[in-house]
């Protein structure tokens, strides 16, 4: 698919046999974010009012931040939200779900719910299980109630009160070469800088040895949907395969644009991104990253590890990757979610230690479908027949434009998790199988009786908040 994009950059390739993996780098996230725009507007009661644009909270003694970014607004109140019944309440959908997985049931979880919390079937449910790139079900969830529909990534040029400069970011997926040279341009005019009075431009970057997390494998590594998680990603860490050394390539691409731009004028050091920030320092250039919107697209419609490594990142307000995964844990607590089994180990999905239950993702997209911010969420997920990893999955089926849903996929793993849409409102199926023969068919039919509304008692389509 060639998506027209503001940068020429390279993309990552994705590979079937590794989900998770997606569009890279900056190609396609304007495209991206559109599409999460127009997920955001279908027509739907809100239920609340959208609350103010999330920021990450940055030191009030810094100088030179709008107000507005000073601090971080109150998070929305909380909605009264049903929660998902521990009883199957339709015994012939039961059934029917029952009898397509038939033999292989023991590899199948799968949980149907309705939008009044209702467990319509329910297989094997509380059994966890590796989720691959339904994972990332949780990160998108996180990142949006933490941070807001608003926010966006930030890649920042700072004087400090000795003549230093500093460059920090936040790990902006679109981060490209057209950046860099602005930043170079701004730390030259900013500093009267010449070849005969240089100025230091540090470079802030986090340690290599939390580049990746600890359970992603040695062969995931250097491919481009294993590409290390850094603040200062040019095409997220990609070319063809991954950037094994973030910070040497960007120190050799600034190099470059300074010997062109302005010739010795500029010397470059990588310092830790640990480092605090000096007091009294300036900010001189900013460049945003897309908006919320966007990122989300990135991470559930073309399910980009990069991005949603970094919005578990940035929602933890943490790059130790271990707290990161307790904060996305304690959050989970505090949404009355199913949580017996769930194991947490990154955002992505790509560690194989990550478990899930079918019920605790019904239940969390049930949750979803209730918060302040629902249609961003839901508007960011892949389509079946028409968009994302999903464009070429159920076309031409019942299935077709009314499935909106993650997927996941590792070598014997197979997810989809999602809501859809039903002549008697939504409902909310999580499906995982862990060693299925032809999985993709198995769900496609589990999908199907599904729509079968005439199973079981119908509900009140007005607890329903997303419709397409």
């Amino acid at each position: 698919m060639n998506i027209p994009s503001r940068f020429n950059v390279s993309v990552a390739r994705r590979s079937d046999q590794n989900p998770g993996s997606g569009r890279a780098g900056g190609r396609g996230l304007r495209f991206f974010g559109l599409l999460a725009l127009l997920g955001a507007l279908l027509p739907a009661g809100t239920g609340a009012a959208l609350a103010q644009a999330y920021t990450p909270a940055i030191p009030s003694r810094v100088r030179g931040l709008p107000p507005r970014l000073a601090a971080l607004p109150p998070l929305p109140a909380a909605v009264a939200n049903p929660v998902l019944q521990a009883e199957i309440s339709c015994p012939a959908l039961q059934q029917r779900v029952s009898a397509v997985i038939g033999a292989e049931a023991d590899v199948w979880s799968v949980s149907v719910a309705d939008a009044r919390g209702r467990l319509l079937a329910d297989v094997n449910g509380t059994r966890p299980r590796t989720p691959a790139s339904n994972q990332k079900l949780i990160s998108t969830a996180f990142a949006l109630d933490r941070l807001g529909p608003d926010f966006r990534l930030a890649t920042r040029l700072w004087r400090l009160p000795d003549g230093r400069f500093r460059l920090t970011g936040q790990g902006d997926p679109d981060l490209a070469i057209p950046h860099l040279q602005r930043f170079v341009r701004m730390t030259a005019r900013s500093s009267g800088a010449s070849a005969t009075n240089p100025v230091r431009l540090e470079l802030a970057e986090e340690d290599a040895g939390v580049w990746w997390p600890q359970g992603w494998k040695s062969g995931d590594r250097g491919t481009a949907y294993g590409a290390p998680v850094t603040r200062l990603a040019i095409t997220s860490n990609t070319i063809d395969d991954a950037v094994m050394n973030p910070p040497a390539r960007l120190q050799r691409l600034l190099d470059r644009t300074v010997a062109s731009e302005a010739p010795g004028a500029i010397t470059l050091n990588v310092i830790s991104a640990r480092e605090p920030l000096p007091a009294n320092a300036v900010l001189v250039h900013e460049e945003p990253s897309t908006s919320m919107n966007g990122l989300l697209s990135l991470a559930n419609t073309e399910s980009h590890n990069f991005t949603a490594e970094v919005l578990l990142r940035s929602a933890a307000g943490t790059w130790n990757e271990d707290e990161a995964a307790r904060r996305a844990t304690a959050w989970l607590q505090t949404q009355g979610l199913p949580l017996q089994g769930v194991r947490i180990y990154d955002g992505s999905g790509l560690d194989r230690s990550d478990r899930v239950t079918s019920r605790f993702l019904a239940a969390l997209l049930l949750r979803m479908d209730q918060h302040p911010y629902a249609r961003f969420y839901l508007g960011s997920m892949a389509i079946a027949g028409q968009r994302g990893t999903m464009r070429h999955l159920y076309s031409g089926t019942s299935l077709d434009g009314m499935l909106y849903a993650k997927t996941g996929t590792l070598t014997g793993v197979r997810a989809i998790s999602g809501v859809l849409q039903t002549a008697d409102g939504p409902r909310f199926v999580s499906a995982i199988s862990n060693g299925a023969t032809t999985p993709n068919r198995t769900i496609g039919r589990v999908m199907e009786q599904v729509q079968n509304v005439s199973l079981c008692a119908t509900t009140t389509a007005s607890t329903a908040r997303f419709t397409p």
